[in-house]
């Protein structure tokens, strides 16, 4: 053999060596237009069947950053400017053309290599890996699966190319090769792929004795959608994954005997969302946290009229002047609250029916205040009445906010001296805003409603390309029936007042994006009590260990009668048939997959027929066709 290609060989595998021991995940570059990166296979689509969330090498071709020519700059720039004294308005525009230009060129996205070089680099990483070549050093430790990006440049129309390593014990015995060839777009089902000639394909390669096919197929559940040509973004999606076996024709409908799996990703802050009041209420406790972390506060707009300290002395007066109890109020203004008609599902979330005095000024102040003026000067007013005696307000037992131990001594006549000066205000309303958010996640979670009026809200609520009416009591009822999702030994690690503030609010946001989550399935997906408490678990259990991330899917595994109403009468986003024969790691497949959308994003596809992706005439959909195959090679 060539001691060239043996000594290609290795510099490659030194290169994938090296980027397989770093922590970083690279681009690495190598030779003068490829570029190799480390990765989870579960960030590429065509991948994700094959490798899951397990680390794999991407080699591509490099895409250098390009500046503009000066020539070309400047002529720019005289086009821009038809006199001879531009002011420092032109130069800045200038700025901004060349900095979009950049821009432009440089986000080309990720970009292939030719089929014979692809061909290259997997021999070499093929080479490597065989201990029977004696140039090679038996001891090299084994590396993630290579995948290289193809220009669709054969007759086959090859996307990808792969290779994965088959080991027996901790010896390397063989590779598996991967060929990932795609096909345009296609409203015609008559020209796909048809499960007879996939078995033949398979059985060409392979020659098994048996084989065993299986079905896949992904719906959307909830997520951004097109009604009456308009489409409605939404950053919260909720789709369905199903797996059954044996599979009887193309694009058949998952049946009931399937494995199902909820993708669910929520984003709070959704204006859809029945927690979207909450939300605000939350975004204002992380100003606050924000401001005490960073000395700089970026107060959101009052949502009420009236100035915070004319809020606040209203409160206090009508405490002074009234001989009803504050539980006397809090009944009061939960029956105004009930039967304002301009409460809207989209803006707001029942209210608890137990808020204490610093809990009901919290809301006053957290909707009115703009300024640490308004906060200090608020308190202020609190604190004299305190100290005089004015008002004798109830709190809670459990009531932890500096504020709260205040009025427990002035219970007793003896208040301590509290300097409103710096950031104590702040800090003060902090602590107010945390204990009373406390409360309500546990309320939601734990508590019951059974003495909240339930008002019957319905909202028209975007899911699968048609208007839905969404009866929002169902989540209420359910809340108020008693059923507990969680204990509050299981709450202990959110609900901590032993850690600062700055990770109380952190845990805090954890609690909220679980509550948008559990809301999302119930309201939206009308899921059983057993499937949300599934969730609530594993969702508590998923942030004990993890960051902050609304991008993070969670999975629940659910059966699919209890949501067939969703997607026995719809097309499938995803929909895939699979060969296989062999057992273990010396398992083969062959695969294909029917898809809305490319699952290849270095590669544009264009149809056979210009409008096809949009004939309203088609009762099918338009679909893109991927297909692979793999080849098992053995060491001698």
């Amino acid at each position: 053999m060539s001691s060239k290609v043996i000594s290609d060989a290795k510099e490659f595998y030194n290169i994938l060596r090296s980027l397989q021991d770093e922590e970083s995940n690279g681009p690495f570059a190598y030779e003068e237009d490829i570029q190799m990166l480390k990765t989870d296979g579960d960030r590429i689509p065509v991948l994700k069947m094959y490798h899951g969330n397990e680390p794999v090498f991407i080699c591509e071709k490099a895409v250098p950053k390009i500046n503009e020519p000066e020539d070309k700059a400047m002529k720019e720039t005289t086009n821009c400017n038809d006199s001879n004294d531009a002011d420092d308005d032109d130069d800045d525009e200038e700025d901004e053309h060349h900095d979009i230009a950049d821009v432009l060129l440089t986000d080309l996205g990720p970009q292939p290599l030719t089929i014979t070089k692809a061909r290259q680099l997997l021999s070499w990483y093929t080479l490597s890996q065989n201990a029977n070549v004696s140039s090679i050093d038996n001891n090299n430790p084994v590396l993630h699966p290579l995948w290289v990006r193809c220009d669709m440049a054969d007759p086959a129309g090859t996307t990808w190319f792969g290779a994965e390593t088959v080991c027996m014990g901790k010896r390397v015995s063989g590779v598996k090769l991967y060929s990932v060839t795609c096909k345009g777009s296609t409203v015609d089902n008559a020209s796909l792929i048809t499960l007879e000639q996939l078995k033949q394909e398979h059985n060409k390669r392979h020659h098994p004795s048996s084989m065993t096919i299986k079905g896949s197929a992904r719906f959307i559940l909830f997520g951004s959608t097109v009604v009456e040509n308009t489409m409605i973004e939404s950053q919260s999606s909720v789709t369905v994954d199903f797996k059954w076996s044996p599979v009887e024709s193309v694009l058949e409908t998952p049946p009931l005997s399937s494995t199902a799996t909820l993708n669910i990703k929520v984003a709070s802050g959704d204006m859809r969302s029945p927690m979207y009041e909450m939300y605000r209420e939350l975004e204002f406790l992380q100003a606050l946290a924000d401001g005490l972390r960073t000395g700089e506060t970026e107060w959101v707009e009052a949502l009420e009229s009236v100035s915070a300290v004319n809020l606040t002395t209203a409160f206090l007066e009508e405490l002074r002047d009234t001989s009803k109890t504050l539980q006397d109020q809090t009944a009061k203004t939960a029956k105004n609250a009930e039967v304002k008609p301009e409460t809207d599902i989209l803006n707001s979330f029942l209210e608890r029916g137990d808020l204490d005095f610093v809990e009901q000024l919290w809301v006053r102040m957290r909707r009115s205040v703009t300024s640490y003026q308004d906060i200090g000067d608020c308190l202020k007013l609190v604190m004299e009445a305190l100290r005089y005696g004015d008002i004798k307000p109830w709190i809670h037992r459990d009531s932890s906010s500096s504020l709260s131990k205040l009025i427990l001594q002035s219970y007793h006549q003896q208040i301590d001296h509290v300097s409103l000066t710096g950031v104590t205000p702040v800090q003060m309303l902090l602590e107010m805003g945390l204990d009373k958010m406390r409360k309500d996640y546990i309320n939601y979670l734990i508590g019951n409603f059974s003495n909240i009026p339930l008002k019957r809200r319905i909202t028209q609520c975007p899911l699968r390309g048609k208007l839905y009416l969404v009866k929002v009591q169902t989540l209420m009822s359910f809340l108020s029936s008693g059923e507990e999702l969680t204990t509050l030994n299981h709450l202990g690690y959110y609900l901590s007042t032993e850690v600062d503030q700055q990770e109380q609010v952190i845990r805090l946001r954890k609690l909220h994006h679980l509550l948008e989550i559990i809301v999302t399935c119930s309201t939206f997906l009308g899921l059983t009590y057993d499937r949300l408490f599934l969730l609530t678990q594993s969702c508590l259990q998923h942030y004990k260990t993890h960051p902050y991330d609304e991008e993070y899917e969670f999975k629940l595994q659910i059966k699919p009668a209890l949501i067939r109403h969703f997607y026995q009468k719809e097309q499938p986003v995803l929909w895939g048939a699979e060969v296989s024969s062999g057992h273990g790691s010396r398992e083969v497949r062959t695969s294909m997959t029917l898809s809305d959308r490319p699952l290849v994003d270095h590669v544009i596809f264009e149809s056979g027929e210009p409008n096809e992706t949009m004939d309203a005439d088609s009762e099918n959909p338009a679909l893109f066709s991927t297909t692979v195959c793999c080849s098992l090679v053995n060491f001698a």
